[in-house]
């Protein structure tokens, strides 16, 4: 039994939920949308870079939040979910993770993304642990801060690491199965790293390492690495 550890943002689902919910709000009339479709381009196109300014990123993304009663965010987040995310599960996604549940595995979700968007999205999967950046909720209103580090690059393996001082689990091990090279920090970390439908920069890094390199895009889970 070991910890199997899982990227969202196109690992998991078939895009950047990050993304996808900031084109929603620009779609329902939330936010201007010459302004926010424009920076949401610019601060998505920097995280494919590996140039994002995370905290930057972050006061963008949230403003919604603060902006809008808790009340109707959730119901946004409800249409969603259920309109844009829901058809991006990859089914070989969730043959992977039900073969590590039935290894015994315990299972974690760790994204950038932050936990308002993500946590209805990993509960699709059945994954009930996740890391994630934590949006600050105050006298029943979200700030627009955020509280603790952003779940991002070696804030990620931060995260994790007080994570597992509060439990039994170990890295003894574990996967940790994504996509960027954002990643990379916490897939050196672990005693499996999987490069999942790779951007350029992690493939080369992935093939250079000897890691294996996997699609879930396909209609059938890939198998080959999967007892190694």
């Amino acid at each position: 039994m070991s910890l199997a550890i899982f990227d969202l943002d196109n690992t998991l689902i078939g895009d950047d939920s990050d993304y996808l919910w900031g084109q929603f709000l620009v779609d329902q009339g939330v936010v201007d949308k010459a302004h926010y479709e424009r920076a949401n381009e610019k601060f998505y196109d920097d995280y494919k870079q590996g140039t994002l300014d995370i905290v930057e990123f972050l006061g963008f993304s949230l403003r919604p939040l603060a902006e809008n009663l808790p009340e109707q965010l959730y119901l946004w987040r409800e249409q969603f979910v259920r309109d844009i995310i829901t058809p991006l599960l990859l089914k070989p996604a969730q043959q992977l993770i039900d073969k590590h549940r039935a290894q015994g595995d315990t299972l974690l979700v760790i994204t950038a993304t932050n936990r308002f968007v993500t946590e209805p999205i990993v509960q699709l999967y059945g994954i009930t642990n996740l890391l994630a950046t934590t949006p600050e909720f105050v006298d029943g209103r979200y700030t627009g801060g955020f509280v603790d580090i952003p779940c991002f690059q070696d804030g990620k393996v931060k995260l994790l690491e007080a994570w597992l001082k509060n439990s039994t689990e170990s890295l003894q091990g574990s996967w940790f199965y994504s996509d960027s090279h954002n990643d990379l920090p916490l897939l050196k970390l672990v005693d499996r790293p999987v490069a999942v439908d790779p951007d350029e920069k992690l493939a080369l890094f992935a093939k250079n390492a000897n890691w294996p390199v996997i699609s879930l895009r396909n209609e059938v889970c890939p198998t080959h690495h999967f007892h190694k």
